[in-house]
């Protein structure tokens, strides 16, 4: 039947399987707001357009499935810029379908109007593209769900007129072939097995691509006597109890010279970036074989190197049915004492630099349910519980690593909450970030997400101050006054506690889990 085109787009959705979309309604794109019930689709109304862009990064993050937001013209858009960057810079499928003006050349003044929405998207998302005709609408967002099957997923934007919105349209069509990852090539894989059997101390490091062949990476490492890394996106894809695990420590710089001990290295699923690392190189001084499903991040290997483009998940599957069938488990000739030795110096160097964090840490660890899902914002708190933090499940901490904003954690949980009824969420942050969409709190009570929201308060930006001291910079602008945070959770109708003691927290997290709404639990020095 004929109904207006943001109506169809709706309808579309869920046909293609979306089931919520995280936005806030505006006069210019009230269309897209008439098929939504009618859909059968769920709509959480956020209370900025970042908090709704980074709550559908954090559903996008629970489910592998993508993440969608409807924004309205302008400064909607804009405002939901800063949560796009982040899920390109983490490989996040994010759909953000936004109204646009119908022209902008020959008027000037209009509502919301801005000189090029359409480019501003292509500052910060995969793609960005207007769509001019209801075909056109359609075509779009086909082509965002097929490239977040079967390439790095990265966000979209597709903007459309406000009168096309309103125009009828017939429906859309059947949905198309169904598309998958490329997978590795059979005659690298061939090469990837010799290089391995052929290797004294191979090394693997696994990052964030890598959660999806989490199943086979336990075998892969006992067939081949491998050591490995995980980057902070990595976790959980090794088991704590593997002897030859050198958990998340690559920034240590003295992983630099373990690194060098391998004569070679498996990059599985990981950009080794400024932020996975924070220096230049890895360290390696043999043979590197990097396994991505982006090109681009195999363009830069050395001669000796080998690249194989494709799924982690498909590359590790093959492998652990490949090496068992040249070889039988091998001894490693990495030593477990060595090993295990690094893993308690590196952890100290955490506890040093880190005064106090290390034991909340351990705290919160020991009773956090193991399929308890956490998303944490910037600050000192994560910065150190991600390197001393195993986690027993792969993809079940989200961190803003790339991009690196403030403000994530509690609208990204959010998201995750409502991706994941009835089970454990967290959220993580400090007492400068929460105050960016602390806002977002409305719609968690709203919900009745029973979410614990972990604030540490340190009462200062503590990093950036450390950084100055660092740089013999006299600290400045770095202390704020901060709001009585208890008192601003109970106004929205949540729960609010401060423990005063370890044991205390342990116990207010058990009972947040199983609370009717969200509880706020602030967290200070004065628990140690």
């Amino acid at each position: 039947m004929q109904r207006p085109l943001g109506a169809q787009l709706s309808h579309m959705l869920k046909d293609r399987g979306v089931r919520t979309i995280f936005g806030i309604p505006g006069v210019h794109n009230v269309e897209m707001y008439r098929g939504i019930e009618e859909a059968g689709i769920t709509h959480v109304l956020a209370r900025h357009e970042q908090g709704a862009a980074f709550m559908a990064d954090g559903y996008a993050r629970a489910t592998g499935t993508p993440g969608v937001c409807y924004l309205i013209t302008g400064p909607g858009f804009v405002n939901a810029m800063t949560a796009l960057g982040q899920a390109y810079s983490d490989s996040v499928p994010v759909l953000a379908l936004a109204s646009c003006l119908d022209e902008t050349a020959a008027t000037r003044g209009q509502l919301h109007q801005m000189r090029d929405q359409v480019g501003a998207g292509q500052t910060v998302c995969d793609w960005s593209e207007e769509a001019r005709s209801a075909d056109a609408a359609f075509a779009l967002v086909d082509r965002a769900l097929g490239e977040f099957a079967s390439a790095r997923p990265r966000p979209k934007a597709i903007h459309v007129p406000i009168g096309l919105l309103s125009e009828d349209a017939a429906p859309h069509s059947a949905g198309p072939a169904e598309l998958s990852p490329p997978k590795p090539d059979q005659d690298l894989m061939r090469q990837v097995v010799d290089a391995i059997l052929a290797a004294d101390k191979p090394l693997f490091v696994f990052g964030g691509g890598a959660v999806g062949g989490a199943e086979a990476i336990d075998d892969v490492l006992r067939q081949t006597g491998a050591a490995a890394f995980t980057t902070y996106a990595g976790r959980g894809v090794v088991g704590a109890e593997y002897p030859l695990f050198l958990g998340s420590f690559l920034a240590r710089p003295d992983s630099e010279a373990v690194i060098a001990e391998s004569d070679l290295v498996i990059a599985v699923g990981t950009e080794l970036s400024e932020t996975d690392l924070w220096r230049r190189d890895l360290g390696q001084t043999g043979r590197m074989i990097r396994v991505d499903i982006d090109p681009e991040m195999l363009c830069n290997l050395g001669s000796e190197d080998l690249g194989i483009l494709g799924s982690a998940e498909a590359f590790l599957q093959a492998l652990s049915v490949a090496i068992p069938a040249r070889v039988d488990d091998r001894a490693p000739a990495w030593d477990a004492d060595f090993v295990s030795q690094k893993r308690k110096a590196w952890r100290a160097q955490v506890q040093s630099e880190r005064p106090g964090i290390v034991e909340v840490t351990e705290a919160l660890r020991a009773v956090m349910p193991p399929e308890a899902m956490i998303y944490s914002d910037m600050t000192q708190f994560a910065y150190g519980a991600k390197e001393v933090w195993d986690m027993p499940r792969a993809g079940h901490w989200h961190h803003p690593c790339g991009f690196g904003t403030l403000g994530y954690a509690l609208p990204a949980a959010i998201g995750g909450a409502v991706a994941r009824p009835n089970l454990p969420t967290v959220a993580l942050l400090g007492d400068y970030g929460l105050q960016y969409t602390l806002p977002e709190l409305g719609t968690a009570v709203e919900l009745g997400l029973s979410l614990p929201i972990l604030v540490w308060d340190n009462g200062k930006l503590g990093e950036i101050e450390d950084s100055m001291v660092r740089s013999q910079i006299a600290p400045n602008a770095v202390v704020a006054r901060n709001p009585d945070f208890l008192a601003l959770a109970r106004a929205y109708g949540a729960r609010a506690e401060e423990p005063g003691s370890l044991e205390a927290l342990q116990q207010t997290l058990a009972e947040a889990f199983a609370a009717p709404v969200p509880t706020l639990i602030r967290m200070t020095s004065a628990m140690l």
